[in-house]
């Protein structure tokens, strides 16, 4: 009887640092924002997420922001993420955030769960979102968020990318922070669904002006692969922005010492995003300037 052949086991892809943009303000002044700049080779990005999915009252009504995510001004947001997509972009929803209700209405009794889960399942797929983070801004339960990460791998397959979006002292061991749960636990019962953690290093939960604040969490244990820096895009939008030259050299430290390693940058958030460099381009600046900083060869 020959032998029976079997094959190794498929090298995972090689780590991509990733570059991400937050859009949760798809109108300014009444004028329509739009996303398809990131398109250009220049820019970089390699994920967008839509903010911000709201879980309501009544479990049917799922808003994005103040709207049903399937309002007529939503529908050209819609179609420039399927443009995104298509140019291999990927396109996340961001649920929660600032907005209290959807966690406490996806946590406890199950029949609970299965209410409000449900419609928001049927956005998921009217979007066709790549993925889903979780900006988890109230209390919630460890079996509370393990059931809704479990719930969305078996639903959308293991390609459905989950991301949680912590602020920058949840990663650190014995700091307040917004959840409810803790983060290394979730991480050891079940990392392995959790593709990054795009960590807030803003609002006085952390600060991108030194490494400082990003060793701490890498001394706790966390795989710097996993560990996105997220910063402000404008002083306007939170505590904590730093000017081009502060970032770049913190984020140049940080490309050298975690080289092939480095889990990368997210931005809060498109719509106004600014650099002193060029105070007057529009907001894919930003982008530009990051992809300078940490994919360069997309520029040669």
């Amino acid at each position: 009887m020959p032998p029976v052949v079997v094959d190794p086991p498929a090298a995972p892809p090689p780590h991509q640092t990733r570059i991400i943009c937050y859009h949760q303000t798809h109108y300014r002044d009444g004028e329509y924002v739009s996303i398809l700049p990131l398109l250009a080779p220049e820019c970089g990005v390699t994920h967008v997420i839509i903010a911000a999915i709201h879980l309501n009252t009544s479990p049917e009504d799922v808003t994005l922001n103040d709207d049903p995510y399937n309002a007529p001004k939503h529908e050209i947001l819609w179609q420039e993420c399927k443009k995104l997509q298509q140019a291999g972009i990927k396109v996340l929803g961001m649920l929660g955030g600032a907005a209290k209700g959807s966690y406490t209405r996806l946590d406890g009794p199950t029949d609970r769960f299965e209410a409000f889960y449900e419609p928001l399942k049927k956005m998921i797929e009217y979007a066709c979102l790549d993925g889903l983070d979780l900006d988890v801004e109230e209390p919630m339960s460890l079996p509370g968020i393990i059931r809704l990460i479990d719930r969305l791998k078996c639903d959308f397959g293991a390609s459905f990318i989950i991301t949680l979006a912590p602020v920058a002292t949840a990663l650190q061991l014995f700091r307040p922070h917004l959840s409810g749960f803790s983060y290394f636990d979730l991480e050891k019962a079940f990392g392995k669904y959790i593709s990054w953690y795009n960590t807030q290093f803003y609002c006085n939960w952390g600060t991108v002006a030194t490494m400082d604040d990003y060793e701490k969490i890498l001394m706790c244990g966390w795989d710097p692969k996993k560990v996105v820096v997220g910063v402000v895009t404008n002083p306007a939008n939170g505590a904590g922005w730093v000017s081009d030259d502060v970032l770049c050299d913190t984020l140049s430290n940080m490309m050298d010492k975690y080289e092939g390693r480095f889990g990368g940058i997210m931005g809060w958030e498109y719509f106004n995003s600014v650099t002193t460099s060029d105070p007057e381009e529009g907001p894919w600046c930003w982008s530009k300037l990051m992809t300078l900083m940490l994919r360069p060869e997309l520029l040669s």
